[in-house]
């Protein structure tokens, strides 16, 4: 086998597959990259058997056709500090040649055979939505999900698709996330996908994709790219009871001096104090086990507010989700200063916790 790719086309296909590979353990074949050349291109494939890419491209000389595995974290290294011209890639007896000028590298391969299959669409389901919308919107709630949750299903965002409104969900017990789409589905189904998948989505796709789904698996495709990832199995919490059913005060806020004022507090300390007055926002650190350090600041601002209240959060939630609106404005709704209080964005809203002193 043998083919010539410029240095930025593969280093491009080993960037987006790293995060698929296995880290821990470079003896196997999880931690290899597998390269199918073909008379109408190449396709990489990656998998750390939770999840996997599928990458397609055809700016590339096929000389050969063939396939191997090699180590993706090696090769990346190597390829990074090759010149930005054409590289070669060839097998001979079993192990890999890389060459650029005067630099020769060499690499062992396993044997392409043994590289784990990769999950088809044959039998499975297609879902049918905006898909850039579920991107979009699986984008606004993942800063929510939590990462290492011993409760698994708490580590992936949940897809409600309901008969006219798809909801994304996603939480880390302190907050809740909850994007809405509107749709006209057939079917009514709930999936939930882990976080790192749902990363790699924000990343790779830009455009409108496929999805095909089964119990166990989920399939998101382009032209380019291909994504595979086990679902998670378990019950989602049932986030409607998070949900307040009404809302007693519910105040309009400019995004960008929120945003700056937070951001100043949030330097000192992620804890922080709101206290709302008829003419003025003020903002203070939360410091309980200081004297000395502190940060305050306020916002001119009009609210028709009959007394004042306060709230005790967390900064960064409501950082992030400023950080991911697009309107200038966002609302807060609040019921009681110890209980979770809201702020929505059109159709995405987060619940969250106050800290009860």
């Amino acid at each position: 086998m043998k083919i010539i790719v410029q240095k930025a086309i593969i280093e491009s296909i080993l960037i987006n597959s790293a995060p698929f590979l296995e880290k821990k353990d470079a003896s196997q074949i999880t931690s290899h990259i597998l390269i199918n050349a073909h008379f109408n291109g190449i396709t990489a494939q990656a998998t750390d058997l939770e999840f996997g890419i599928e990458i397609k491209t055809n700016a590339v000389d096929i000389h050969e056709v063939g396939s191997f595995t090699v180590n993706g974290k090696k090769l990346l290294e190597i390829i990074r500090i090759l010149n930005d011209n054409e590289i070669i890639f060839e097998i001979e007896n079993e192990v890999l040649h890389i060459l650029q000028g005067s630099s020769k590298f060499k690499l062992p391969t396993f044997d392409s055979s043994s590289f784990p299959l990769f999950p088809t669409k044959e039998n499975k389901f297609t879902i049918s939505m905006d898909s850039l919308a579920l991107i979009k919107n699986l984008k606004k709630i993942s800063p929510a999900i939590d990462t290492s949750n011993p409760k698994y299903e708490l580590n992936g965002a949940l897809i409600n698709i309901q008969k006219e409104k798809t909801f994304i969900v996603g939480t880390d017990t302190r907050r809740l996330a909850i994007a809405s789409i509107d749709n006209l589905s057939q079917t009514e189904l709930s999936l939930i996908i882990p976080k790192k998948t749902i990363l790699e989505i924000e990343k790779l796709f830009l455009d409108q994709i496929t999805i095909y789904y089964d119990s166990q698996e989920l399939i998101i495709e382009n032209d380019k790219y291909s994504i595979y990832t086990k679902l998670i199995n378990g019950k989602f919490p049932d986030y409607n009871r998070i949900v307040p059913k009404e809302i007693k005060n519910s105040f309009e806020f400019p995004k960008k001096e929120m945003l700056e004022a937070i951001r100043k507090i949030t330097t000192v300390s992620q804890d922080i104090n709101i206290r709302l007055t008829p003419n003025m926002v003020y903002f203070t650190s939360l410091m309980q086990n200081s004297q000395n350090l502190e940060a305050k600041t306020e916002l001119p601002l009009e609210i028709n507010i009959g007394h004042e209240l306060e709230l005790n959060f967390n900064g960064r939630y409501l950082v992030e989700f400023l950080s991911q609106i697009d309107s200038p404005t966002f609302t807060i709704g609040i019921n009681e200063t110890r209980l979770p209080f809201t702020v929505k964005d059109n159709n995405f809203m987060t619940i969250i916790m106050p800290i009860i002193n």
